[in-house]
């Protein structure tokens, strides 16, 4: 019965996709792309240091995010699109940690800085525990050192589940938990091995349940990933995946859609995959039932939306990091291969070839080789974008920002999206309805430049929603 209530509701759902997608907000052959950055991850011009940092001062207190970027794992999983080195050497690691902390020093001295404190910290990768124990006492030593953590208020840690079993996975968290790290974002993907295996993921179903369990008795705060609309997942298959998920009692859960277009520095094979699989891969009507189905699950197990695709119990559970550099819009810097700072009006970031990144390092150069110091258009874009995915926008902190009232900009976009429902309004916020925040991407494309923009303007449809119209401020 609940099943069928659940199935019922998500067909609904479906009508109005149809609608969106005949008004032009949704791409006419379900193609997806994610709304992370703006401009886009990957839209980014050629840029050096100099030119990245000039006219840059520091924010107040020298308070920032920190991302390190460590990018080594035992497999290449199929829907990854970052670059990555499997089965890396000790040899190579250590010349990588090495240089990871060379690019340290020369940021600290780019900033003036001794030590950098930071409001939080997230180290990710690639498999950021995919090193033995002592390697990874030697990298938090090392990094520690670097940084004055009586600032930090969740230092944040990407794991797989793999690394997290046995007696080496046990020292690890021993080690994790030693220099501060309290809360660890694991990587699940699935609750079906069938489907594990289809992603080229090195756990099982049963591996993954024994780490979240081992986490939690040690006292970390957890967060599991999903992955929904992947190829050969059924909306009955989901559905107990998400049941299973809340009785493993995380206390976050994170969904993320498939993304088959590219949007970081690596062509994952599911690109091609689906070239082949087309109808398969790109399932549009069933990754919003999914989605659907999962919010109104996770809500009747007291599971609410509190950043975006991030489900908690409490309010007080989510990601430090992604809602000070998305939502707050503070200064956050990035280290290693392909990690990005972002800066209050500007970006960077690094190269994504190893040896590009150790050749900069060792002129005593950041490796940084893309990015863009945004213009006032852009600007205006960023600050609107960024937190309207990721909560909501707080009218009087846009107008600090930028200067200007979001009362007197995107006047003709925000009410045609206020007249579909995706929108909601009043004289402090604007936000997405619970309608727009199924389709919370598609409606921060509205708000990009045309020279930003994921698609062309052929594949949308010409209604009111189609992205290139009325795109001024």
């Amino acid at each position: 019965m609940i099943k069928a209530k659940l199935l019922k509701d998500a067909e609904e759902r479906i009508k109005d996709l149809n609608k969106l997608q005949k008004e032009g907000l949704i791409c006419l052959d379900g193609q997806f792309f994610p709304s992370v950055h703006y401009p886009p991850i990957n839209m980014y011009p050629p840029i050096d240091e100099k030119t990245l940092f000039k006219g840059y001062a520091n924010p107040s207190g020298n308070l920032f995010d920190i991302y390190v970027h460590i990018p080594f794992c035992m497999k290449y999983c199929v829907f990854c699109h970052y670059p990555v080195k499997i089965g890396a050497p000790d040899e190579e690691k250590d010349h990588y940690l090495n240089m990871l902390e060379k690019e340290m020093d020369i940021y600290m001295n780019r900033l003036g800085l001794k030590t950098i404190k930071p409001r939080s910290i997230l180290i990710g990768g690639g498999t950021p525990t995919y090193l033995i124990p002592a390697r990874l006492e030697k990298f938090l030593r090392s990094f520690s050192s670097r940084v004055d953590l009586n600032s930090c208020t969740q230092f944040s840690y990407d794991v797989d589940p793999l690394t997290l079993l046995g007696k080496e996975g046990g020292e690890r968290l021993k080690i994790l938990k030693s220099f501060g790290v309290d809360r660890l974002t694991i990587g699940i993907q699935s609750l079906d091995d069938e489907i594990l295996k289809k992603m080229n993921r090195p756990h099982t179903v049963k591996e993954a349940i024994e780490a979240i369990d081992i986490t939690k008795k040690m006292g970390f705060k957890v967060n599991i990933e999903f992955i929904y609309g992947y190829p050969g997942q059924t909306i009955e298959a989901w559905i107990e995946t998400v049941e299973k998920a809340v009785s493993l009692g995380a206390d976050e859960i994170q969904l993320y859609r498939l993304k088959i277009i590219p949007y970081g520095d690596h062509m994952g094979s599911i690109l091609k995959k689906s070239v082949k699989e087309r109808k398969e891969y790109f399932g549009l009507k069933r990754a919003i039932m999914m989605k659907e189905i999962a919010i109104l699950l996770l809500s009747q197990n007291g599971y609410n939306e509190n950043l975006r695709r991030v489900f908690s119990k409490t309010q007080d559970d989510f990601s430090h990091y992604a809602n000070n550099q998305c939502c707050n819009l503070f200064d956050e810097i990035g280290f290693g291969l392909t990690a990005f700072s972002s800066l209050r009006d500007r970006f960077g970031l690094n190269t994504q070839y190893f040896d590009k990144y150790y050749y900069l390092i060792n002129q005593g150069k950041l490796p940084v080789d893309r990015g863009l110091v945004r213009n006032r258009d852009a600007q205006l874009r960023w600050a609107l974008i960024l937190p309207l995915k990721n909560r909501e926008v707080n009218k009087k902190y846009y107008q600090r920002i930028t200067g200007v009232s979001l009362d007197t900009i995107f006047r003709k976009k925000i009410e045609k999206l206020k007249e579909f429902n995706l929108l909601y309004e009043n004289d402090k916020m604007l936000g997405l309805t619970p309608l727009g925040i199924l389709f919370a991407d598609e409606i921060c494309h509205q708000f990009h430049h045309p020279d930003y923009m994921p698609f062309a303007r052929t594949a949308y449809a010409q209604g009111k929603l189609n992205p290139y119209d009325d795109f001024q401020p």
